[in-house]
Order: C-alpha cells, then sequence, then structure tokens
C-alpha cells in the first residue's frame, strides 16, 4: 500500500563536514518542502538530534575526528527510532552500518529521482512507526520509544521504567493506569499485575508465580491470575499463529 507523504511534516538532519555535499542535499529536499538542519560534525549532530528530533538522519561516513559510524553509535544511545541514512563515496563501512541500525547505505553521487523513492519509503516507515510510537518525558528531555522496542515497563513510585529490548531502561514520569489506557487498543500488551506492563511478543515462559520475558527478567505474577495471564497470552499467541506446544 502505498503512503501519501507531507514533507513539511518531517525533520531532517544533514550531517556532512563538506560544505558543498550539505548544500546540495539541503537544496534537494527544501524545493520539496521538508524541513532542513545540518552539523558538521559528530558532536554536532548528536547536539542537533537531542535539540531538534528529526525523524531522518542523512548521515556522511567519512568525516575528521568521529566518523559516521560511531556517530551512529552515540545517535542510537539517546534514540533508538529515529532512521539513518549513510551518504557516502565510500563502501568500506557499508556492513558496519547496519549493525547500528542504518536504514540504507546510500553511495554518492546521488540521483535525484532514486534518492527521493528513497526518502518517501524511510518517511512511510517513520510515520508507521509513530503511529506505533510512546512519546516519553524523561530527565534527559523527550525521547520517543516504537512499541516493538519495548519488552516490558514496571512503575517504581511515581517513575514509570521502560525496559526495551536492546537492554536500554527509560525512566519516565507517570502512571500504569494512563500508560494502560494509550496502549488498550494494542492487543499485544498485556497488564499481569498492578505494577506491571508486558508485550507479549516477548514473553518466553510463564509459570503459576511469575512471567519470564526474553531478557530473563522475571515479573511478578499476582495469586489466581496464572489461568487469566495464561489464557490471554495463548490467545495472542494464536492470533499471530505462533506455535505452542
Amino acid at each position: 500500500m502505498n503512503v501519501e507523504i507531507n514533507p513539511s511534516e518531517y525533520k531532517v538532519l544533514i550531517v556532512d563536514d563538506v560544505i558543498s555535499n550539505v548544500l546540495l542535499l539541503k537544496v534537494l529536499l527544501t524545493n520539496e518542502k521538508f524541513n532542513i538542519v545540518t552539523a558538521g560534525n559528530g558532536t554536532q549532530a548528536l547536539e542537533q538530534v537531542k535539540k531538534e528530533k528529526p525523524d531522518l538522519v542523512l548521515l556522511d561516513v567519512m568525516m575528521p575526528g568521529e566518523n559516521g559510524i560511531d556517530t551512529a553509535r552515540e545517535i542510537r544511545r539517546y534514540d533508538t527510532a529515529v532512521q539513518i541514512i549513510f551518504v557516502t563515496s565510500s563502501s568500506e563501512f557499508a556492513v558496519q552500518s547496519y549493525v547500528v541500525g542504518a536504514y540504507y547505505y546510500q553511495l554518492k553521487p546521488i540521483w535525484k529521482d532514486s534518492f527521493f523513492r528513497l526518502t518517501d519509503a524511510v518517511l512511510a516507515e517513520c510515520r508507521k512507526r509513530t503511529q506505533h510510537s510512546l512519546i516519553l518525558r524523561c530527565k534527559s528531555g523527550v525521547t520517543r520509544i516504537t512499541l516493538d522496542s519495548l519488552e516490558y515497563c514496571e512503575v517504581q513510585g511515581r517513575t514509570l521504567v521502560f525496559h526495551l529490548l536492546d537492554g536500554t531502561v527509560i525512566e519516565s514520569s507517570g502512571s500504569m493506569d494512563e500508560l494502560a489506557r494509550q496502549l488498550a487498543d494494542y492487543p499485544g500488551f498485556l497488564r499481569p499485575h498492578r505494577s506491571y506492563l508486558v508485550n507479549m511478543e516477548y514473553i518466553h515462559n510463564i509459570t503459576a508465580k511469575s512471567i519470564t520475558m526474553e531478557s530473563l527478567a522475571e515479573v511478578p505474577l499476582p495469586h489466581g491470575r496464572f489461568t487469566a495471564v495464561r489464557d490471554q497470552y495463548l490467545e495472542y499467541a494464536f492470533a499471530g499463529k505462533k506455535v505452542v506446544l
């Protein structure tokens, strides 16, 4: 299904130490009405990601100081959802680019038609992710996580603690009741305990006393909840055509 993209809804960060390369991409994207911000090195790029919250980062690899791959690693520590496309003249780091979660590795020179097909595809993915994500207020600012990256959440006092698949832990203000209401339309989430919400996609095992997640984290089950939790998980598993033995 084709997704119609409104460029003005999206912010693109261009990162390149060569001014002419920045200007070329900026002209192409500005003509298409994208919102553009720029950075000349890895340090500036991370600052712009934190400040501007871009949807897409166009990142050069061969830069003085911190290269594009290392910069992408730093960005990923802060934002796991932003899309990254490497735009470079070297194929040397193509394999490494996917280790840091790049959407694509675009070799120069850039051809306008193929480039816009690429940006349309990645921004369509951004739209889908935005529709299935949470915006969290954290001590460091505001961050966005995709629902498919969330393994489980627990409440500690007045703080929600989000545990992501990659081991990242994010603390945010809020209540579990409000979070459960926000996720009520997503059948993949289960609240087995008043202080926990789990993503059923990542349940490893269920016993009478606890749920074991893929990370081997243990989520306690209150007395008498086992049957209801098991049945809800089995319903989800069969609906997703999972094999349950």
